[in-house]
């Protein structure tokens, strides 16, 4: 149950509080690893790179941290949570990309709603209205826009929406008061919790021996 256990968990054998470097270690490789998935995501929205920014290259980012949590024979359980939280920051990561891009260069103008959808019990989003819109020329853009649009909103009524002057990002509707910090902080807690894991999964995977060179040493009363 031991061998289960620590195979499962992690060993942590360690008396007291945890190793004040593993501690470091292990924050510094969370802090890392979130910080690489939410990176990728904004430099591939920044740039244009699809790749990056649809969240392709943060789930590698994310399977990449769960094979350097497996090089220090970290537990099998707190490998797939953090496997888990990195998949979800790098499937969460785009959108927040795009926000940061629009908080950065994005413009504000005026649209017209042609259309309003949503809002019912069997929508994809109860309670969400989806506005679609054209530009002052009257070409269509190709996304709905949902914040600002609600149950109140008609056909023609105008929307103010945030656009990148680049067109690397969707545009959407604008919001008073957005900041760089804004969309950033909607990753917190996914970045928090994949901190926590790295932590808790480094911290226990302390060894006070190696299986290795215990498994060439003789049992108790074996002869060599």
């Amino acid at each position: 149950m031991d061998h289960v256990r620590a195979s499962v968990w992690g060993p942590a054998e360690f008396v007291g509080p945890p190793p004040l470097r593993l501690l470091v270690e292990g924050l510094l490789t969370g802090t890392l690893g979130a910080g690489v998935i939410i990176g990728v995501a904004v430099g591939g929205a920044w740039n244009g790179a699809p790749v990056l920014a649809d969240g392709e290259a943060g789930l590698v980012c994310a399977l990449a941290l769960a094979v350097h949590l497996t090089a220090v024979r970290a537990g099998r359980a707190l490998i797939g949570i953090v496997l888990v939280l990195g998949v979800c920051l790098a499937l969460h990561a785009p959108q927040s990309a795009a926000g940061v891009v629009l908080a950065q260069r994005g413009r504000e103008q005026s649209v017209v709603v042609t259309s309003v959808q949503g809002g019912g019990a069997a929508a994809a989003r109860p309670g969400r209205y989806f506005c679609s819109v054209a530009d002052r020329d009257g070409v269509p853009l190709k996304v709905r826009i949902w914040r600002g649009c609600g149950q109140a909103t008609r056909p023609g009524d105008a929307l103010a929406v945030v656009y990148d002057p680049s067109g690397r990002v969707p545009p959407r509707g604008a919001r008073a008061g957005v900041s760089l910090a804004g969309p950033l902080r909607d990753l917190a807690g996914w970045a928090a919790a994949l901190v926590g894991g790295c932590t808790t999964a480094v911290v226990r995977s302390y060894r006070l021996t190696d299986p290795a060179v215990d498994r060439t040493r003789p049992a108790h009363g074996q002869r060599l």
